[in-house]
Order: structure tokens, then sequence, then C-alpha cells
């Protein structure tokens, strides 16, 4: 049943053939037997079968007569980022600053959800307000990669070399689960001994353990419900690939829109310039259906499109034929893993097979894009972290010396290392002296990154074709040898550009590594224009296939 679309779910649903509260019942066991992955920093399992059972009680009374058209998501489990505010529910941002938070309203994205007929089952985890590309910087700890769980087995066990793009879905998942079960023991043998009681002492002990896998960031959480089953759809956000990075290293798909397209009103900001709420489901239809529902104007973000939205339409079969597809020679750059170049090339020769034009471009400016956003990043988050003080609202620590020390103190217990850093570069980058050599000429470079990709699009390119990161999931013992900018820097290098120039894109999984980890290839779209960019999504979704992991015999017993 989870392996389905929403799109089917809700029929069934809507035809009295499945049990709303039986549905969410499954997405809930998913959640509690999978706690050891630390997806959720709130989980809402029991207001979410109380909602269950509301929906289907309304259901009953209306003779199985909801329209769909109004309420697409109507019993359907979703899961949402805890940077996104939610009414009567903590949203902590993975913060000490905020873990006692309760926003009196709910995010725009968030009550169109609910007011469809959605099922909010918890609040996903995350690197500390968003900054962070492992989810591993949260003050609630890691989430861990549902794809690679260590146990005590090792194997020495290798993928015969095969193209992953001529494989049947079933027949990758048969690869899949040989490899899980002989390599990592995948959710390992813990699952059959978890239990609430159990819960804290195994997360303990996979604390002592570095050699798990980090889940991506910073919106991890939000990609592991979704790869798991825990939740059919959730809100993620991107600011420069925090939906797109965790979704290829979990091998889901995941949508950065637009900028402007969704509205921002109720995200926590990090850079209230490039923040987009972004969107990860396990197939394309079900991002789609996502977006068509959540975008448009609203009233109460002045940054949204004015215009009205025209939902999108996926072909059945998607064609490329006479697409042009760009391919940038800048992002075949240091780093890009054997196996991720293998897959992108694979999948360029595919396309150009199908009747596609594949050419080379370039967007000659990306080499400067991680200074650009880095700069920009930290100025912005110099001035929005400024409104957490311990006055108005946030974590107060207990000094009467002074408004001033008390201010520093509960700044210093309640921000961890990552974010004081980026706030002190931040203010230095906008003191007088430095604006000029620094801010100003950041924004100048983001023009100069803007323009590269119009003048792409402008060539007749239709939609441009990126590894997603550059190499499958990192354990968490080689991830935590370098400071979290140096790991941003270098597994955001594919995606940070695409925040920069407020384009849209989306990340989807390709094919299953040597060592049984999801591989993602990044499609980029031009503004507005994403009914282009999902249908060719679409097509590389069925031409390649990828199995999902709800559908692995490892979750039988659940």
């Amino acid at each position: 049943m989870l392996s389905k679309k929403i799109s089917e779910v809700s029929v069934l649903i809507k035809r009295g053939e499945l049990s709303i509260k039986e549905l969410c019942s499954e997405c809930i066991k998913r959640m509690n037997r999978l706690k050891h992955l630390n997806m959720f920093i709130t989980e809402l399992s029991q207001p979410a079968l109380k909602r269950a059972e509301h929906l289907q009680n309304e259901l009953k009374k209306s003779n199985n007569k909801i329209e769909e058209s109004t309420h697409p998501f109507y019993g359907i489990p979703i899961a949402v980022k805890d940077n996104f505010s939610t009414k009567d529910v903590k949203t902590t941002c993975a913060s000490l600053m905020l873990a006692d938070y309760v926003p009196p309203f709910n995010a725009s994205v968030v009550h169109k959800l609910l007011s469809r007929g959605a099922i909010i089952v918890g609040k996903t985890n995350m690197d500390e307000f968003a900054m962070g590309c492992g989810s591993v910087d949260g003050a609630f700890g890691p989430v861990r990669n549902p794809w690679k769980y260590p146990t005590p087995i090792k194997s020495n066990f290798k993928h015969p070399k095969i193209n992953i793009l001529t494989l049947s879905s079933k027949e990758q998942i048969d690869i899949t689960n040989k490899e899980l079960n002989t390599s990592s023991q995948c959710f390992s043998d813990k699952l059959g001994e978890n239990d609430d009681k159990n819960d804290d002492k195994n997360v303990k002990n996979v604390d002592n353990d570095d050699e798990w896998y980090i889940a991506g960031g910073s919106s991890g959480g939000s990609a592991v419900a979704v790869a798991v089953g825990a939740a059919f759809a959730a809100l993620g956000s991107d600011t420069g690939g925090s939906t797109r990075n965790p979704s290829s290293y979990c091998g889901v798909v995941g949508l950065k829109p637009t900028y402007g397209l969704l509205s921002r009103h109720g995200l926590i900001p990090l850079v209230n310039s490039m923040d987009v709420p972004g969107i990860i489901a396990r197939n394309v239809d079900d991002v789609t259906l996502v977006l068509n529902s959540l975008a448009g104007h609203d009233p109460l973000d002045s940054t949204t499109v004015t215009q009205d939205y025209k939902p999108i339409l996926l072909q059945d079969q998607p064609s490329i034929k006479g697409l042009t597809i760009g391919i940038p020679k800048e992002y075949h750059c240091p780093g890009l893993s054997p196996e991720v170049l293998d897959s992108w090339t694979q999948l360029a020769d595919q396309m150009e097979l199908d009747g596609a034009r594949v050419v080379q471009v370039s967007l000659p400016h990306t080499q400067l894009s991680i200074r650009c956003y880095h700069v920009l990043c930290t100025a912005d988050v110099a001035s929005n972290m400024a409104r957490y003080d311990g006055l108005r609202y946030g974590h107060r620590a207990p000094n009467d010396k002074s408004t001033e020390a008390m201010y520093a103190q509960s700044r210093r217990e309640a921000f961890n290392d990552v974010v004081r850093s980026r706030i002190l570069a931040g203010n230095y980058f906008l003191l007088k002296n430095n604006q000029e050599k620094y801010y100003i000429r950041a924004q100048k470079i983001r023009r100069l990154i803007h323009d590269d990709f119009v003048n792409v699009y402008k060539s007749g390119v239709d939609v441009l074709l990126t590894p997603t990161v550059l190499s499958t999931a990192l354990r968490y013992s080689w991830f935590s040898k370098a400071d979290n900018r140096t790991r941003t820097a270098e597994q955001d290098v594919c995606t940070q550009s695409v925040n920069l120039a407020g384009v849209p894109a989306i990340s989807v999984p390709t094919r299953i590594s040597s060592d049984g980890l999801p591989i993602g290839m990044q499609l980029i779209g031009q503004n507005f224009k994403e009914e282009v960019l999902l249908n060719v999504a679409k097509y590389v979704e069925q031409r390649c296939t990828f199995p999902l992991l709800v559908d692995s015999p490892l979750f039988k017993d659940l």
C-alpha cells in the first residue's frame, strides 16, 4: 500500500476500500519501529490517528463523496520539516533556541495541506536553522541514512558492473536487497528489538558507532521519512540544495520550485532571497500533485507570483523528442565520483537515443557560486538571527546582570557553533568598511550567475542535466572530519547556483551504486516552466525504474 501513488491511495479511500486510520497506522508503525534513524523531532502519532478517525467519519457522512479536486490529500499522511510553523505544535528548527517554541499559526503551505485533507504525522529533523548539508548539526541528534545502516556484520560483496537503465524495477530491488542483507543489514537486526522502552538505549548505542551514513541535509528527516514510508510526501526547505541533496542520498524525488511560486509565509527564514519550500515524495506524480496544491499567490507573502497558477499536467508517457538538453561543462568538477559521472553520462546518452538534442553548455561563473553564496547567506543569517534575543521569544538564560549579558548568554547557550560562526561571518561582511568589498560584490556576482542561466536558455536549451551531488551518501566518520562550511561547499557545488539564480530544479533517483546507495541526477529548468521540467523528470523516472525502499522485504515484519 505504501508504494502506491497518492492519487491511487486517494481513490481507494474515497471508494471505501481503504480505511484512513489503517493507512495512517501503517505509516506510524514505520515511524515507531525506525526511531533509530532519528527522522522526526516531534512525532504526532496520537493527533494524526485522531484526525484520521475524524476524516473517516466525515467521509462516511458524505457517503464517500469527497471532491478530489479540493481534497487531493484526504487522509494522506504527510511530514513537515521542523522549520515550518505549525499551530499549537512545537517548531524548533532543530535548535535549543526554539526548543519550546509553539507557533500560534500555520505556515501557508501547511494550511493548504491541512485544508486539502492531509494528516500531519510529525515534524522532521534537520540541521540547526537549516544550516548544513548532512542533517548532523541539529540539537536533537543526527539523521541516519536508511539505505546503509551498520551492524557488526560486514562483507566484501560488490555489485556486478551493470547498466541500471536497462534493468526492471524488480531486478533493481533484488540487487538492492542482496546488498542490504549481505553488506550493511539495512535497518539492522535492531528492528526486531526496538520498542518504546528500548528506543533511547538503541539510539545511544548507535551514537557510539561513527560508521553510519549521513542522510544529507538540511532536510534529511523529510527525505528519510518519505523513503521508509513514514509519510507519502514531505515538506522540506531549499536555500542551497537542502531538498535536492538529501533526496539524492535517500533515493527519493526532491523539487526546488521557482522562487516565488510557493509561499514562504511561516517558513522560518535562513536567506530570505533564496529560501524556497521544497517538496519530497517517492515519485514525480506525487511531487507534482503537491506542487499543484501549494503553488500560487499568497497575500501574506509579497514575493509570491501575482498571476493565477495553472496546474501542471503530466503526460502518461512523457517524450523528450525534440527537446534540447544542456550539459554544463563546469559541473564536471573535482570530487565527482566515477559512478556519479558514469550515471550522468549514461543518462545523457540515453536521452539522445530517445530523440533529445544533447549539447554541452557553459555556465562560466559557476566556480564563484560557493563564495558568493557564503557571503550572501551569512549576511542574511546575521540579520535573521538577531531576532533571537531571549526577550521576545526563544531561549532565555537566567542572567540578571544586564540586558546585554542576558542577551549574550542566551545566544551562547542556545546557538550551536555552526550558527554562531555564520553570524560572526555575516556581521563581518556587513561592516561599513567591508560591504563594498564583499557584500556588494557578491550581489553583482549573483547577477552574473543568474545571467548565465538566462543566456543558456535563450540559446534554445530546455532543461539542464547535472549530478545532484558529487557522490553517494557519505560515512559520518569521514564527513565529520571537516567543518560544516567545508562540507557544505563540497556537497552543494551542483545545487547552490540554482538558488542564486532562482530557477527550478529537481533531483530524481536514477540508479544504485556498487555499494548499494542511491545516485540521483538533477534537472534544472527555466523560471516558471515547471511543467517542462517535471515531464522530463517523469521521463527519467520511467527510464530508470528506480526501486522504492518501501518495497524491500526487510519491511515485511514491520
